[in-house]
């Protein structure tokens, strides 16, 4: 037994050694692929023929199907949904799941342009670098690795690439329809070591509406927000009926209460109030500074004529206020040892002078039921005459610590950075939440704010190349 342990030890020194060399000799060609994929737009668009989420995500396809070909492998279409890249044709052992679509830009970018890819201080700028098209870079590399140095494998690896993540995830709904899931999934879309819970998720619409009411001060209009997954940065407001000298008072007391920056200017007669907070990720809104909340906050401390429409604004500020992300005044706080505190983010909000329509996202505790988390939303909204559209809750995700899928990960993770490897829980989803034997695993450094879904985003490109080496080895040792 000692011999057996001896020998296994000395062959994974060994494809550990190959696989340092073989990354030092072909980074650069590793990173030149990223930057082929980030200098394409991918974020969701109008549908067209052949291209179910647009000629972005279809492009960035087209293209990491190219890269896929060139290296060897088999690479097959799922009708411009998802692509897959099989490095050989054995027994299916192991899938690794990334996507290649990004969330929309701002035009807050200083170091480059989202889609111009550029290097400073070993950091590799632009939209996807991070989430997800470095990684998904790194699991093909880390396939290709292996295919390169001959390692001897008895199952297949399987890296497979869609396009539709960050807008639901229909991309792989639609490959799971006609493919089966592997015995073992990782996606390398999250953090180091191993995400084993993803928190439940319940986001809804809600909506009110009524008659317009001409009485003065009001509010014209009031809109942030692009993605219920996407802290907002900024929202914006107009006002009529009320000097711009009282506004701005209110900005700059707000401002500094808030976190967020107000600004005030006069156009035709009316005031218009701009909003600037930080983006973040909606699973992490204690990362951001959420100007959605903070601009429905101002304006319910405006001393604005009595309105239903009013009325309404001021219960949604009750509902979700400003720098509450956990669901207190909402009454849905909770949490459990497992998967931890819920937390949730009021991120898309537009208000006229005749209703109003928000969103919000959730990331729900495993102990999160219809009872204590959907059905409380639906009653405090319906107090105030608000509708919620979404009555579907998502339950959470987890596969155990123990089970050897897992513990193969730690070992791989733990041999390549000499760090302790643990599970740990998210509240963001992947594409492996809906998977029996899914998990996540990397690809960033979790001490490293990459400002994933923000402006500036890059990856580690040290990172990236450590992370392609530690899934080679996991292929070797899940498909060996």
């Amino acid at each position: 037994m000692w011999f057996a342990i001896a020998y296994a030890k000395g062959v994974f020194d060994m494809y550990q050694k190959q696989l340092e060399e073989y990354f030092a000799a072909h980074q650069d060609e590793m990173v030149a692929d990223i930057c082929t994929l980030i200098r394409i737009p991918s974020d969701r668009q109008e549908p067209q023929e052949g291209m179910p989420f647009g000629e972005g995500p279809a492009k960035a396809l087209e293209a990491a199907m190219e890269i896929g070909r060139r290296m060897g492998m088999r690479v097959t279409d799922y009708d411009h949904y998802v692509a897959t890249f099989d490095l050989n044709e054995k027994e299916w052992g192991l899938d690794i799941l990334a996507h290649l679509d990004v969330v929309p830009v701002g035009d807050d970018w200083t170091v480059t342009g989202p889609f111009d890819p550029k290097i400073v201080d070993g950091k590799l700028y632009g939209r996807g670098s991070a989430d997800d098209k470095g990684p998904a870079m790194a699991g093909l590399w880390a396939a290709k690795a292996v295919k390169d140095l001959n390692i001897p494998l008895s199952k297949n690896c399987r890296v497979i690439l869609g396009t539709d993540e960050e807008s639901g995830s229909s991309d792989i709904a639609h490959y799971y329809k006609v493919e089966k899931e592997a015995p073992a999934t990782f996606s390398p879309d999250a953090d180091f070591p191993v995400i084993n819970v993803e928190k439940g998720n319940y986001s809804s619409e809600f909506t009110a509406e009524w008659a317009e009411d001409a009485k003065l001060p009001r509010i014209v209009s009031a809109k942030g927000g692009f993605r219920r997954n996407v802290i907002p940065d900024k929202a914006e407001a107009v006002l009529e009926g009320i000097s711009l000298e009282r506004v701005r008072a209110v900005c700059e007391a707000y401002s500094k209460k808030s976190g967020v920056t107000f600004h005030a200017t006069e156009v035709e007669g009316q005031v218009h109030v701009l909003a600037k907070g930080v983006a973040a990720h909606a699973s992490t809104p204690e990362a951001g500074a959420n100007a959605v909340t903070a601009m429905v906050a101002f304006l319910s401390q405006l001393p604005l004529a009595d309105s239903e429409g009013f009325s309404k604004l001021c219960a949604v500020s009750r509902i979700f206020p400003h720098g509450d992300w956990e669901g207190k005044a909402a009454g849905v706080k909770m949490s459990d040892e497992v998967s931890g505190p819920l937390t949730i983010a009021f991120s898309v909000f537009s208000y006229s002078l005749t209703g109003l329509t928000g969103m919000f996202d959730s990331r729900v505790s495993l102990c999160a039921n219809n009872q204590n988390m959907r059905d409380v939303l639906v009653e405090v909204f319906g107090k105030s005459g608000i509708r919620l559209t979404n009555l579907n809750m998502r339950p959470g995700h987890h596969v155990p610590a123990d089970s050897p899928f897992i513990q193969t990960l730690l070992g791989c993770y733990e041999r390549y950075t000499g760090q302790k490897g643990e599970c740990i829980a998210i509240g963001g989803g992947t594409y492996t939440h809906n998977l029996k034997n899914g998990v996540a695993f990397g690809c960033a450094d979790p001490a490293v704010d990459n400002h994933m879904h923000g402006a500036d985003e890059f990856a580690v490109i040290e990172q990236l190349i450590l992370s392609a080496k530690i899934f080679a080895q996991a292929i070797i040792e899940l498909c060996q």
